[in-house]
């Protein structure tokens, strides 16, 4: 097996596929770049009875001569005769494995599997088929499906009202890399850089593998960024292009949502995106956020004590590519090294430290020692007096106990002065007139570095968090 960095609930449940005595049919999804394909053949080595790999923008001919190229090749026989339908196809691979030693395991990996489905191409009823009547009756198929197209896989296979309704035995999400496993992917790689540094990485590219891989060493993280963003033809320059053309039908619809929400750090409603944007009031945009959801771009929430949901974006490389790459695509300058210390900077590098702590829960929980405390995640942007109070992260907890976050992003020690000592106990008073909670109040603070000791920080903070606690192994 490949050496694989974290990933050890989706190894375990490819494991327990593995050594299942029936046949598993396993849908695999997640971001573009989130490393699914990687996941599935550093699992099994390589060791596949039958791979079949998508052609994008292809057409059903093309799909089916690279299918019958691929099991040429693992088969062996180079005399089979060309299919015209999936049908045939699929009933060609059922002679092939029928002669593989009934013994063993037949490990079948369809990578890329909405672009096999083309239109009118009848794909998914000769899978069904394949399954149904065939791979389900065996004790020995373990059918591997992949996808960055998370609406497709969702919406055809997981909620499937056909003939594959219930069919999957198997559902893995492919989830970004937490800052723990992004530290041990760099050093993996032989970056070596401090955690400050690899967090300002993580603020600009997310835990997404096929970028990070692109850090070099001996490089400062500012440097990086540079290449990667700024230089002419470099990746993360032009990878906002082709990110939702390669997942999604009418690109543009899901972008315009992007960009609308890329303008609020703090989300926006459902109809207020409509509002917005234009987009049809009915099901259509309904579906458009399910699927930015499903493939890792946005992510819901519910303010404090409201019942409206909010959307935010929570893609961290979307956001700044629409900042600070975007407006500066006709130049060729070395950006970021020469302008960190501007303000527009250091309000984004604010929003988004808010952002990582947002993706990193687990942690949080666990640096104030809550992990078995039933929490609700929450925000707060509520007034009362006439006066506001917004608060970054709120953590509701079953214990009777509620944890106001502040987040505060800092290159030392976050120094609590008098002035601010008081901001904090009046967002503190604000927060329970205003909501009239019955629940203890802690207040809590987060920050890259920790607090100065002073007289305000005993007097006032119940909780601290560090970016080194953001840096820890989520227990599981």
């Amino acid at each position: 097996m490949n050496e694989l960095v974290g990933r050890f609930r989706e190894q375990n449940i490819l494991k327990r596929v593995l050594n299942s005595p029936r046949s598993e049919f396993v849908a695999i999804y997640g971001r573009r770049r989130v490393g699914k394909t990687y996941l599935v053949r550093s699992f099994f080595n390589n060791d596949f009875q039958f791979q079949l790999t998508g052609l994008a923008n292809a057409t059903t001919e093309q799909q089916l001569t690279n299918f019958r190229v691929s099991l040429q090749r693992y088969s062996g026989n180079e005399d089979l005769p060309p299919v015209t339908t999936w049908f045939e196809a699929f009933q060609q691979l059922i002679k092939y494995l029928e002669q593989l030693n009934p013994g063993n395991a037949k490990i079948l990996f369809l990578d890329e599997l909405p672009w096999l489905d083309t239109r009118r191409s009848d794909f998914l009823i000769a899978l069904e088929h394949f399954w149904n009547s065939w791979a389900s009756a065996r004790t020995d198929i373990k059918l591997i499906t992949c996808g960055s197209a998370a609406s497709w896989i969702v919406g055809k296979l997981l909620n499937n009202h056909g003939g594959l309704h219930n069919r999957v035995t198997a559902r893995i999400r492919v989830e970004p890399f937490d800052l723990h496993d992004t530290e041990l992917l760099l050093r993996r790689n032989g970056v070596v850089l401090d955690r400050y540094a690899i967090l300002q990485l993580y603020m600009v590219m997310g835990g997404i593998p096929f970028y990070l891989n692109e850090v070099q060493p001996g490089m400062s993280a500012a440097q990086n960024i540079d290449a990667l963003c700024f230089e002419r033809n470099s990746l993360l320059r032009n990878e906002f292009k082709n990110l939702f053309a390669s997942l999604f039908k009418h690109p543009e619809r899901y972008e315009t949502i992007i960009r609308k929400l890329a303008e609020r750090s703090s989300g926006l409603s459902r109809k207020q995106l409509i509002e917005q944007t234009g987009l049809p009031s009915g099901g259509t945009t309904t579906r458009l956020l399910n699927d930015l959801e499903e493939s890792g771009f946005v992510t819901q929430y519910r303010p404090f004590q409201k019942r409206t949901i909010y959307f935010r974006l929570s893609d961290f490389y979307s956001r700044f590519y629409l900042k600070f790459i975007e407006p500066k695509s006709s130049l060729d300058l070395p950006e970021w090294s020469l302008s960190m210390d501007r303000p527009k900077i250091r309000t984004w590098t604010g929003h988004a430290f808010e952002q990582v702590c947002l993706e990193h829960i687990p942690q949080i929980k666990q640096a104030l020692n809550i992990v078995g405390v039933a929490t609700a995640v929450s925000t707060w942007r509520g007034e009362a007096m006439g006066k506001g109070a917004p608060i970054d992260l709120i953590l509701d907890r079953r214990d009777r106990v509620v944890n106001l976050c502040e987040i505060k992003f800092s290159v030392a020690p976050y120094s609590i002065t008098k002035s601010y000592a008081d901001t904090l106990h009046q967002k503190t008073q604000i927060f329970k007139t205003a909501t009239n909670t019955k629940k203890s109040v802690f207040l809590t603070l987060i920050s890259t570095f920790g607090l100065v000791e002073n007289e305000y920080a005993t007097s006032l903070v119940q909780g601290r968090v560090s970016m080194e606690d953001l840096f820890r192994q989520k227990k599981s």
